[in-house]
């Protein structure tokens, strides 16, 4: 069974994930029993940072489904530090040009292929016993890319070709706001350039993701040609569901 998200992407077929913002590993579990094939732990905008991730991702061993970690910035030491804490599957937010995404892809590799900082002792090398060798730490790796600017939309295309990018990943809501028309998920100007993003990627031979309110929105984003699709997050899902109860209840 795939346990890299980058082999469960090499595979073609839409993957469904949810958000892990709430940072606390029993949601994380929760999330991990009802199926969902990838977690997306935030370190953007969710509540918790490094210190509470690698409960997350023992969580994801625990039930063979990736965890891919949204770094707060492209930084080297902040996307080295989650790659030493074990993730092998890393999001990046607000990058716009191709000097900024091969810096931050330079970053997710051991060299010679990146400038990856070299240590055997930390837990995604076995804290040395034995340590992964490099390139078998590089090839686990999978690079994922946010489109959510116009000026990274307008590079998408060189951004999809970049070496250590195998998924681009649209953010609707900082998209759309881009755009000028903000939430508007049907508007032209949007849907236009979802169209771009997904063959951008279909050209380059790379996945293509995007974050979808419901099921049913997930769904048709699979038949549009998405395959790297997270469902809301963990806080949604349990706020939807408790609203849920109590409008039952009350009426």
């Amino acid at each position: 069974m795939a346990t890299t998200l980058k082999e469960k992407l090499s595979t073609g077929s839409p993957i469904f994930g949810t958000f892990l913002s709430l940072a606390n590993p029993y949601t994380a579990e929760i999330m991990a029993n009802a199926g969902f094939d990838w977690l997306f732990a935030d370190l953007e905008h969710g509540g918790g940072g490094e210190r509470d991730l690698v409960e997350q991702l023992l969580i994801g061993q625990a039930h063979s489904i990736p965890v891919a970690v949204r770094v707060e910035t492209a930084a080297r030491i902040r996307i080295g530090r989650v790659l030493d804490l074990g993730a092998e599957a890393i999001v990046f937010p607000r990058l716009d040009t191709v000097d900024q995404v091969e810096s931050a892809t330079a970053a997710l590799a051991y060299p010679p292929r990146g400038d990856r900082g070299v240590a055997s002792y930390n837990r995604s090398r076995g804290f040395g016993q034995p340590p992964r060798s490099f390139e078998e730490a590089n090839d686990r790796i999978t690079g994922i890319v946010q489109i959510e600017s116009l000026e990274a939309l307008a590079n998408v295309e060189k951004i999809s070709r970049i070496r250590g990018v195998d998924a681009l990943f649209i953010g609707p809501g900082d998209l759309t706001a881009a755009l000028g028309v903000p939430g508007e998920f049907a508007h032209p100007e949007y849907v236009a350039a979802l169209r771009g993003v997904l063959d951008a990627a279909r050209s380059a031979g790379i996945a293509a993701g995007i974050l979808a309110p419901s099921a049913d929105a997930a769904l048709r984003y699979a038949d549009d040609g998405f395959t790297l699709i997270a469902v809301g997050s963990d806080a949604t899902i349990l706020s939807a569901a408790a609203s849920d109860t109590i409008r039952r209840i009350k009426g």
